[in-house]
């Protein structure tokens, strides 16, 4: 007898049949990423909000399905539909499908009462992998009967800013999908067969892992996959930013796993260097051009780092979807006369962090000297933005911004090390350069995504004062070891190995 199965069983079939399999027979295995929990978490955020906006007169009914069960899940559903009230997460079985509609609005089809289909997510625009996701959702309504009118997604508007005082009318904006949805039934009949012949199979369905392990999302199979896969020593991993059509066809064939079996017509400049300096084992530094490069700048120097976090649902007054809000910087200074200074910022109220911290950048980095980052986009971005949001300080973050020198391309010109793995980020460089620095060893926070999870644990009410001041400490240490290690790195790219800093 086959199983009725989810959207989200179809889904991960949709992305691949192994993965649906595994989600059936062995879901111990999955392991999801930090940023895959993430978006869960947005999800969930968005999705409270949507009731609220498509609610606002509270009379809806909300149906939890992991609490009451399946069965009672769908039978609730179909008692509500006999009523002309909201409801969310309503649940319908037919031919194979369980699917669990966000929201559920009653709508007039002449004398009879139909339904208003609206899909939320998080995302900022409809996806292609949204519209099997309807359809999928249609095809199990309308089957088990619903008079559904339409169906759409309701996806979050980047554009939109937040009045504040909860007033999140404008947050979501709605496509249409309902001729699309309505006209794929079959496409997903074909889907639900296709798949229930692999839920059956009573071994795991072999396929290779590739791109599809990472398209829509990152597959949490994925270490299950590849455990049983011959370890390359030089792996084709490493190669950087493989965009070129001949070496993508070439690195699909199953027998292409070591950055041996690469050859070095196929690749540019860039990747022929990390094979040949990863098979060598030996590093590349080209000393003359990159002192030359940073000769023209000369202390006092500045070296600058920002933590920021970002919500779906923005939070306070002025911001946007997703914007990226900074609420940390370090900056470690290097004066004329040879001496290390640090000054930093740090705001862990909850209130909105943007205008103290735009306040102490100006004031913290002077008028004259190299500012420099590591990858410069991101920090030149955060302050164009917060010169739009706080205009009598666009003329000082303009400046600061002009000052601003990009360590990231000297660094991809003129470095490389075996031990970065094909990958240029801080956190592969330092410890190849200055090895008596490492993040791995900093308490707590060790990255970005642990630097937001930690600031938005330390902002939270229920955390104890002790808690949140040991989250301070280990913000201000990996902030600090940022632009520490830009002050290292520059050290060595400078020749300057005399200066004791």
């Amino acid at each position: 007898m086959s199983r009725a199965l989810s959207k989200s069983k179809l889904m991960a079939f949709r992305q691949c049949p192994r993965r649906l399999w595994l989600e059936v027979h062995r879901p111990e295995l999955r392991a999801d990423s930090e940023a895959a929990q993430a978006r869960f978490n947005a999800g969930y955020e968005v999705g409270e909000v949507a009731q609220r906006l498509y609610d606002p007169a509270g009379s809806g009914v909300l149906i939890d399905a992991q609490k009451e069960g399946y069965a009672e899940a769908l039978a609730r559903t179909r008692q509500l539909l006999g009523t002309n009230q909201p409801v969310f997460e309503a649940g319908f079985s037919a031919d194979g499908t369980v699917a669990f509609a966000d929201v559920l609005l009653p709508v007039s089809q002449g004398d009879q009462l139909a339904w208003r289909m609206v899909e939320v997510k998080s995302s900022t625009a409809v996806k292609e992998y949204h519209r099997d996701d309807v359809a999928v959702q249609a095809f199990a309504a309308r089957h088990a009967g619903v008079a559904l009118q339409s169906v759409s997604v309701a996806h979050v508007d980047a554009t939109w800013v937040y009045p504040g005082g909860g007033n999140y009318a404008g947050l979501l904006t709605e496509v249409d999908l309902t001729a699309e949805a309505f006209g794929r039934d079959q496409e997903v009949q074909d889907w639900v067969t296709a798949a229930q012949q692999v839920v059956s199979l009573d071994a795991e369905p072999v396929r290779e892992t590739g791109p599809h392990c990472t398209t829509p999302f990152e597959c949490g199979f994925r270490e299950h996959c590849e455990a049983g896969k011959p370890k390359a020593e030089f792996p084709v991993a490493w190669l950087p930013r493989v965009q070129a059509a001949p070496l993508k066809s070439h690195l699909a064939s199953a027998d292409v796993v070591d950055m041996r079996d690469v050859p070095d017509t196929l690749l540019n400049a860039t990747q022929l260097r990390v094979k040949q300096q990863t098979l060598a084992g030996v590093s590349y530094f080209d000393s003359v051009a990159t002192a030359q490069w940073l000769q023209p700048h000369q202390p006092p120097l500045y070296f600058l780092d920002f933590e920021t976090i970002q919500f779906a649902v923005p939070r306070w007054a002025g911001t946007r979807p997703y914007e990226q809000i900074p609420f940390q910087f370090s900056l470690h200074i290097l004066t004329p006369n040879g001496h290390l200074v640090q000054e930093s910022f740090l705001d862990l109220s909850g209130c909105d962090p943007s205008g103290a911290f735009a306040e102490a950048l100006v004031g913290a980095c002077g008028s004259t000297g190299a500012i420099f980052v590591y990858n410069a986009g991101f920090e030149t971005a955060r302050m164009r933005e917060l010169g739009l949001r706080y205009p009598h300080l666009q003329p000082a973050l303009q400046r600061i911004s002009a000052r601003v020198v990009d360590l990231l391309p000297v660094v991809r010109s003129h470095y490389y090390h075996p031990m970065q793995e094909g990958s240029w980020s801080i956190k592969k460089v330092l410890p190849a350069m200055v090895p008596t620095l490492r993040y791995d060893e900093l308490e707590g926070v060790q990255d970005g995504g642990g630097a937001m999870e930690a600031y938005l644990e330390a902002i939270n009410p229920d955390t104890t004062a002790e808690r949140k001041t040991a989250i301070e400490r280990q913000l201000q240490a990996y902030c600090g070891l940022d632009t520490y290690a830009m002050v290292r790195m520059w050290q060595v790219l400078a020749g300057q190995s005399h200066l004791k800093l």
